[in-house]
């Protein structure tokens, strides 16, 4: 709780930060009090031409913002991220401004945030500013929660589909986990931040 840094290596050096950007994309869409009721469907603008990374989310598919956000966090799911900016009150453009309102709000002056998923090598921290990331996504009850469930049921055109926490630490055994993020791209490797009682 007193915010003192136990151990640190090279926690001011500026690094890309994969799907960690999640946490950004799912604190300005939660602050802008968009519906989550309101249906959004996926586009085929949605899909990652950068990286070419799968999704279980088809195009035309249609869900609630409150399931998409599930996705998006839970599972990483980057088409999902890439429709709460795309559907973002005020477009994608209003997305961006938010984005860089709120890492300025949060003194992130390492941080480097150009689109939702984390895809692009450009999306760049440090872990100093990571940490104050997490520690204010940790606010949301609703960012807290998903982050935190081990799976979920959605529907998807009719079919209940399975889908599953990214990180496997969560639901484990001794692990009492309040927040947590994977990411991964070939630029920023294996990505975790996670907050948790052992």
């Amino acid at each position: 709780e007193t915010g003192k840094v136990l151990l640190e290596k090279n926690s001011t050096v500026q690094v890309p930060i994969a799907s960690l950007t999640k946490l950004m994309t799912a604190m300005v869409v939660l602050d802008s009090k968009a519906d989550m009721d309101a249906p959004i469907s996926i586009d085929k603008t949605d899909v990652d031409t950068l990286k070419h990374s799968t999704s279980r989310v088809p195009v035309g598919a249609e869900l609630s913002r409150r399931d998409v956000l599930q996705l998006a966090l839970m599972s990483s799911d980057n088409r999902a991220a890439a429709s709460l900016a795309r559907t973002f009150p005020g477009g994608p453009d209003a997305f961006k401004q938010a984005v860089n309102a709120k890492i300025r709000a949060l003194g992130m002056s390492q941080t480097v945030i150009e689109e939702p998923t984390g895809l692009s090598p450009n999306n760049r921290s440090t872990a100093t500013d990571l940490v104050r990331m997490a520690s204010a996504a940790s606010a949301y009850p609703e960012i807290r929660r998903i982050t935190t469930d081990t799976k979920d049921i959605i529907n998807i055109k009719g079919r209940q589909v399975e889908y599953h926490n990214t990180n496997r630490l969560v639901g484990a055994k001794g692990w009492d986990v309040g927040l947590s993020k994977t990411g991964y791209t070939e630029e920023a490797g294996r990505c975790l931040i996670m907050r948790f009682k052992s």
